[in-house]
């Protein structure tokens, strides 16, 4: 079945750096745009950041333009989100998930998440 793990969530301080993973298994990973999104206490699950299938094409929403990078590997199954100049407003549940759609939209089942912590 379908299964994402995500990783290298953390507590950090306002303009530090994180890394997360996400290991995607149960489907052929090469031919679906993928995509994070995050949860914050009391909110909605929100787009963070989508690319293409070939990494050709990359989408950020507004609030992690410049800040964040998505990444992808094939050959690992695997989707990356560099993130530089956290903000406390980053605080959130990250999840990643296949893509779809206008707007960007998660669709199946979902992974239980990493916990992103930007405090001072």
């Amino acid at each position: 079945q379908v299964q994402f793990v995500e990783s290298g969530g953390g507590l950090v301080q306002p303009g530090e750096s994180l890394t997360l993973s996400c290991a995607a298994s149960g489907f052929t990973f090469s031919i679906y745009h993928m995509g994070w999104f995050r949860q914050a206490p009391g909110k909605e699950r929100e787009f963070v950041a989508r690319i293409g299938f070939s990494s050709l094409s990359t989408t950020y929403a507004d609030s992690v333009k410049g800040r964040f990078t998505i990444s992808r590997n094939n050959a690992k199954n695997t989707v990356y989100l560099q993130m530089n100049s956290l903000k406390p407003e980053d605080t959130a549940v990250y999840y990643c998930n296949r893509i779809q759609g206008n707007p960007p939209q998660g669709f199946g089942s979902w992974g239980q998440g990493t916990q992103v912590t930007v405090s001072s």
